[in-house]
């Protein structure tokens, strides 16, 4: 099913999360964004050019507001992570899944199944669960822009299921927005120090661009044909693939409620699978 690219999309995430924090013993935030989205650029400029594809948009509206929306998530991600403990920036980055299930029904007027929201609540709660999120009394509000992080990400791939539905191709889509992404932290590096590449760090930047870029070309492909919601409930799959990766590289040991957390993300994924499979056939009838 169409919707299934989002599995394909959370892989690569995960993957892309994997190599963030091994980098990030040689470079910032706003590094690792910048050398991410330059990367993104070179990619699918090179893949346009050689399919023969245009970039001629009349939707410029609709990505730069993909583009800042994303860009703004993503920087307030990366400095929850950096404050925050890092399940904590997690469970508060993947409310986003909640706010497109709102955004779907009000916007795109979807209707919205109990069968559905049970879907994603079981989803989040199995993100509680394996990540444990802890927060202290002065870290409320770093807590809110780990939050807005979600709120934002949401309307970036609410922007991003408007473009599909006006006919912009994946390509185009991420394109553009790892161009604003580029030229907007390029300029704020402008300000700062860089750290120095080097031939021990430079496959770290190289793989965060190439698996973040086809991350981002099979989750635009998920909301431009699939179903919203569902495509949203299976986005939580990343915090699965995300805990596995850390058992196998990190070796690191998850208690019984964990491994109850990883259930409870993959039972969400399937109940919003089974669910959409059903209405496919219902609607074929």
């Amino acid at each position: 099913m169409r919707s299934l690219w989002m599995l394909v999309a959370a892989f690569l995430f995960a993957c892309m999360g994997v190599l963030v924090k091994l980098s990030a013993a040689h470079f910032s935030a706003i590094e690792l964004v910048f050398y991410r989205s330059l990367m993104g650029v070179a990619i699918t400029w090179f893949a346009i050019r050689y399919c023969r594809l245009t970039l001629r948009t009349d939707h410029w509206k609709t990505h730069c507001s993909r583009g800042l929306t994303g860009l703004g998530s993503l920087l307030m991600f990366f400095y929850c992570i950096i404050e925050l403990p890092l399940a904590t920036a997690i469970s508060l980055n993947y409310t986003w899944p909640l706010f497109m299930a709102l955004f779907s029904t009000l916007i795109f007027k979807e209707k919205l199944h109990w069968p559905m929201a049970l879907a994603l609540v079981t989803g989040f709660c199995g993100v509680i669960f394996l990540l444990r999120p802890t927060l202290h009394d002065d870290q409320w509000m770093t807590a809110l822009l780990g939050l807005a992080s979600g709120f934002f990400a949401a309307i970036a791939y609410m922007n991003v299921k408007q473009l599909g539905n006006l006919g912009e191709s994946e390509w185009r889509v991420v394109f553009y927005f790892t161009v604003i992404s580029t030229v907007i932290t390029g300029i704020w590096l402008l300000l700062t120090t860089l750290n120095p590449v080097t031939q021990h760090n430079i496959h770290l930047l190289i793989g965060i661009g190439i698996t973040a870029t086809l991350a981002q070309l099979a989750m635009t492909r998920a909301y431009r044909t699939g179903t919203t919601l569902v495509v949203s409930a299976l986005g939580y799959s990343t915090v699965l693939f995300a805990g596995i990766w850390g058992v196998l590289i990190w070796n690191e040991i998850l208690p019984p409620v964990a491994w109850l957390g990883m259930v409870l993300i993959v039972l969400g994924g399937a109940m919003s699978g089974i669910l959409n499979y059903k209405l496919f056939v219902a609607a074929r009838k």
